[in-house]
């Protein structure tokens, strides 16, 4: 025991001795006194925007609630072991969105490419090793409705699968073959003339797994369940979009297997298609903070709370010549929220919309506006060349009144020239 307790005293001695060498205690003693909350985006010269767009990556997509916020603060602040806590987090967020089995990627994209890796080296390990560049003897035909193919289709070709494009049921029936591998769903396409449940039948009928990709379709809040009820075998979404979670986070929901297959093929495992791909401990747990902060929320109250921001922009823009408004919201999966549509005739108010936008994101602070304006029926809203529109569900408190006010500024200048 005496030497338990010489030990210890020696150890710590010679810590502190090293540590008052190197100057170690004065850079502990100044981190604990570092000024909270330092402005880096002043520091940086970075400008900060008003988000009247929507949950886009370019402008860093979602704002993390309070709740979130602090729990990715304190998860900062302790080690732990990585894998515990992915495996924790899984079965955690599998018990709360009714599915087998759930992990944190780095994104809906790192999502698409783990669950395509899991598909295709689920029956051989060693397979994990090798892709994408040795495909001996592996399947890896991803079969797809041609009106489905998008700019994500990238994240499964990095496994070195090769899509199969089809457009009728009797194409998708006769597209199955020995080196098929998955069939892949985007859930928010405005084209395909095959639905979901027929194409999770297909997939099925030939032992297939079926992947389905609805990275920005919450709300409503029960899509985090539905799609995986429905029998997709896997399912991702991206956590900071519309589940307000930390950017660079997304979730693969489905088949215990296949996350058990894409997890042996993720990070921290080097030699493997996902080592880049990597999930932080304070992503995890905003992940996981972000889904109990989003499931006390209800669809009602949400869009409720949407309706009054836009009713409140639009308010201040009454008097403008011939402007109106109404609120819609896109009438496919993805951002089914409300968002507040301005029109009116270019030759009274002599700007278009897309000058405005210019206009607004020049100004200071800087705003964005959705991408749909000046657009023809962009993102499932019914725009055209001669709207606005306004993506009202990121904006913070306060910043409905600043969108309002250079909205009036901006066209009141241009109905006046």
């Amino acid at each position: 025991m005496d030497l338990v307790r010489s030990t210890r005293r020696t150890f710590l001695s010679w810590t502190n001795c090293l540590l008052a060498g190197s100057g170690m205690t004065e850079l502990l003693a100044a981190d604990s006194k570092l000024m909270p909350g330092e402005d880096y985006y002043e520091k940086l010269g970075v400008a900060k925007i008003v988000n009247a767009a929507g949950t886009y990556t370019a402008l860093t997509a979602s704002i993390m609630p309070p709740p979130v916020q602090a729990a990715v603060a304190r998860a900062a602040k302790s080690p732990v072991r990585l894998a515990e806590l992915q495996n924790a987090a899984g079965e955690y967020i599998a018990r709360l969105l009714h599915c087998e089995a759930a992990l944190v990627t780095d994104g809906a994209a790192s999502a698409l490419t783990l669950g395509t890796a899991a598909c295709i080296t689920r029956a051989n390990k060693q397979a994990v090793h090798n892709i994408p560049i040795d495909l001996a003897g592996l399947r890896n035909e991803v079969i797809v409705q041609k009106a489905h193919r998008y700019d994500y289709d990238h994240a499964i070709r990095n496994c070195g699968a090769r899509f199969v494009e089809v457009e009728t049921l009797d194409q998708y029936a006769s597209a199955f073959n020995d080196r098929t591998v998955m069939t892949h769903f985007f859930n928010a396409a405005e084209g395909g003339r095959i639905g979901r449940e027929e194409w999770i039948r297909g997939a099925h009928a030939h032992g297939v797994p079926c992947f389905n990709d609805a990275a920005a379709d919450v709300p409503p809040i029960s899509n985090l369940w539905n799609y995986t009820g429905m029998g997709f075998d896997l399912v991702t979404f991206s956590g900071g979009k519309g589940i307000r979670g930390p950017q660079n986070a997304g979730l693969l929901l489905g088949k215990k297997e296949l996350i058990a297959a894409a997890a042996l093929n993720n990070s921290p495992i080097s030699d493997t298609v996902g080592r880049g791909m990597k999930v932080a401990k304070e992503q995890i747990v905003g992940m996981v903070a972000a889904l109990d902060w989003f499931l006390s929320q209800s669809d009602a109250s949400m869009e409720t709370e949407f309706r009054r921001i836009a009713e409140r922009i639009a308010a201040q823009l009454k008097g403008i010549p011939t402007l109106e408004s109404n609120i819609a919201i896109p009438d496919t999966a993805a951002n089914a929220v409300p968002h507040l549509l301005i029109r009116y005739d270019q030759a009274r108010v002599k700007i278009s919309p897309g000058a405005v936008m210019t206009e607004l994101r020049r100004g200071s602070p800087s705003i964005e506006l959705n991408p749909a304006t000046g657009k023809v029926r962009q993102g499932g809203l019914p725009s055209d060349e001669n709207t606005i529109v306004v993506g009202v569900w990121m904006l913070q408190p306060g910043e409905e009144a600043i969108v309002a006010r250079r909205l009036r500024e901006v066209l009141s200048k241009a109905a006046a020239a």
